[in-house]
């Protein structure tokens, strides 16, 4: 990882041991964590970083993942996100037409980390 490295920013409902688990993953691996237990408290806290991704779970106390991303778009955060949930076809229909890939829960693969990094590469812009 670089000297400063992106900051990826997650967020998950009120799974205790998922966060801590990710928050723990990305951490070793060399990342500047922020994790937040709800919608809420994510937007409670800006400003956001110029550098890194946000990792959305899907099932969300208040709002979900989805309404969470385009509250921040409207709000002029670019960040990449990735939305985590087990997909159904409209989930996955609705994450695609705001350019979030979803990676499937329960996380047993590195498939996570691997959609953070190809991210941050290639920079993807918001849908």
């Amino acid at each position: 990882m670089p000297e400063n490295p992106p900051t990826v920013l997650i967020l998950v409902d009120d799974d205790t041991h998922v966060l801590a688990a990710m928050k723990f993953a990305f951490e070793v691996d060399g990342f500047d964590v922020r994790a937040y237990p709800d919608a809420e408290s994510l937007l409670a806290d800006p400003p956001f970083h110029t550098r890194g991704c946000l990792v959305l779970d899907y099932q969300l106390p208040g709002i979900n993942g989805l309404q969470l991303l385009k509250i921040l778009r409207s709000r002029g955060v670019a960040l990449p996100a990735v939305l985590i949930t087990t997909p159904t076809p409209d989930i996955l229909a609705r994450a695609a037409s705001v350019g979030a890939p979803v990676v499937e829960k329960p996380l047993v693969t590195n498939a996570l980390l691997e959609t953070v990094r190809r991210l941050l590469v290639s920079g993807a812009p918001p849908a």
